[in-house]
């Protein structure tokens, strides 16, 4: 079965008649799609199946970025020229199909709480589960926040944005697999992990985050570009602070 298929279907709550009409194909289409992984449909059928579902082409048919390239770009699955562009469901797929590692190296995250509905309450379930979830802030007091601070010039200010995402944290201080860090040193490069796969924002000098141009990534060999950011994040994640233990630190003072 093509189970990326068959799980957006589900998703959206599509029986295969009525994505049939949506795609303009015959039902009969629809279920060879399902029952044969290796058949790809003609791009205007991916294209209108994508909108339908609400999913990438590549999600659903992952062989389709092999037709299309070859080498270290094959890791590519989508550019999007701002992340407000990007589908909805991404993220929320993403999050939700990690099982091991979950890395949020967005210098805020603030956004994470705004467009994700109980977000806490998903984070302490993939805990429980067993997946590792880290969080690399920066440091709503260091002279490089304020200086991004000044650069972008709005009244929600970086730091206000992350006390925002550390008020959420701290409700699940409970949980050990949810770990916590300051840096600084991705200011202008937020990276954010989902096992295989990977987002990556280049924030561009006087905007903020939803302005940025957006890569989903995927691995798909040793020392490309997805390990590349991967090793960024582990080298931000090795020079980071504590969050909980500074607020000790602090409280001791």
């Amino acid at each position: 079965m093509n189970e990326p298929l068959l799980r957006a279907m589900a998703h959206a709550n599509m029986t295969a008649p009525q994505l049939a009409r949506l795609v303009g194909v015959d039902p009969k289409t629809i279920g060879r799609w399902l029952n044969d992984p290796t058949r790809v449909p003609h791009a205007r059928h991916r294209a209108a199946t994508s909108r339908a579902l609400d999913e990438e082409e590549t999600v659903l048919w992952p062989s389709v970025q092999a037709l299309v390239k070859s080498g270290p770009d094959r890791e590519l699955m989508q550019m999007y020229p701002y992340r407000s562009a990007a589908p909805a469901s991404l993220w929320r797929q993403l999050i939700h199909r990690a099982e091991h590692e979950l890395v949020f190296a967005g210098y805020t995250n603030y956004f994470l709480w705004l467009e994700h509905s109980s977000f806490g309450d998903l984070l302490r379930k993939k805990a429980a589960a067993g997946c590792r979830i880290r969080f690399v802030l920066g440091d709503p007091a260091s002279p490089v926040t304020r200086q991004r601070e000044m650069e972008e010039d709005v009244p929600l200010t970086l730091s206000t944005r992350i006390e925002v995402t550390l008020s959420e944290l701290a409700k699940l201080r409970d949980t050990p697999q949810i770990e916590t860090r300051y840096e600084t040193g991705h200011v202008s490069l937020s990276v954010f992990r989902f096992d295989q796969d990977m987002i990556v924002t280049p924030l561009l000098p006087g905007r903020i985050g939803h302005d940025a141009p957006m890569m989903h990534l995927r691995r798909c060999q040793d020392d490309g570009v997805f390990d590349r950011f991967a090793g960024h994040i582990e080298d931000l994640w090795s020079k980071g602070r504590d969050v909980w233990n500074l607020e000790v630190q602090h409280a001791e003072a």
